[in-house]
């Protein structure tokens, strides 16, 4: 596989990959707290930057509002202390609604790169990021939603969790945000799936000889597999768990054809 520069960096960094999801957790606890507007995650797929995040924000004691609506949200929960989380794409005017309706609590944009990439969506974050008095958002355009306001003050906080690398990401957004690189080579992809297989939550139905035995085929094979990442050590495990004395040729198949 090809090496990039980013990953190159982590090579030469003297932080561990699991320190790093560490500082992670640290980073969203002063967000939560109000310390930061913002965090920007960049890393790879597959091997725990959402997860993170999210328990890290119900650890701080934040409710997750994603599958509730507006009324829900204003009638029955503290708003600060809530969270939403918007994946896919999504519109500038789109952006505008949803940085309005969640103004004071957090929102995590998943691998909603669009809002990274637009350039009226990133004035919107400008607005809602700066760091300097008031953060006031505002709509000059034509609106034909009269439930929106033309501008509002914005007193919540954002986590961008993206796959792209920190230098493909906008110097404004960077300017006001906390970075948190998660690159990684592909050892530090085995050491983190390494440290996930020892929190009692992953796979608990499994055993743990399956999953270490799944994970040592991995490490075997990780300079042919397509993919390493969480989910390939959840096929890999699940298929020694049941194919039987035959497990390892039908993994390396599914690893590496």
């Amino acid at each position: 596989q090809k090496t990039t520069l980013a990953q190159i960096a982590v090579k030469e960094s003297r932080f561990t990959i699991n320190q790093r999801f560490g500082f992670l957790s640290d980073m969203v606890t002063m967000l939560v707290k109000g310390d930061q507007a913002s965090v920007v995650v960049s890393g790879p797929g597959g091997l725990g930057k959402s997860h993170t995040v999210t328990r890290a924000l119900n650890d701080a004691g934040m409710k997750d509002v994603t599958l509730l609506d507006e009324f829900e949200v204003g009638g029955k929960i503290n708003t600060t202390k809530s969270y939403r989380v918007i994946k896919g794409y999504s519109t500038p005017k789109g952006l505008y609604r949803t940085l309005y309706e969640n103004r004071e609590g957090v929102l995590v944009f998943d691998d909603c790169d669009s809002v990274l990439k637009d350039p009226v969506s990133l004035n919107l974050l400008k607005g809602a990021l700066d760091s300097y008095g008031k953060r006031i958002i505002s709509w000059n355009a034509d609106m034909k939603d009269d439930d929106l306001p033309r501008s509002f003050e914005f007193t919540g906080r954002v986590i961008f969790i993206s796959n792209m690398d920190q230098d493909r990401i906008d110097q404004a957004i960077r300017s006001r945000s906390m970075m948190i690189d998660l690159s990684m080579t592909l050892d530090q992809k085995i050491d983190r799936m390494e440290f996930i297989i020892n929190s009692p939550e992953f796979m608990e139905e499994f055993e743990m000889a399956d999953k270490l035995e799944a994970l040592e085929l991995i490490r075997n094979l990780k300079s042919t597999a397509k993919e390493i990442s969480l989910r390939t050590l959840i096929q890999v495990t699940k298929i020694k768990a049941s194919a039987g004395s035959s497990w390892k040729q039908m993994a390396e198949y599914v690893l590496c054809a």
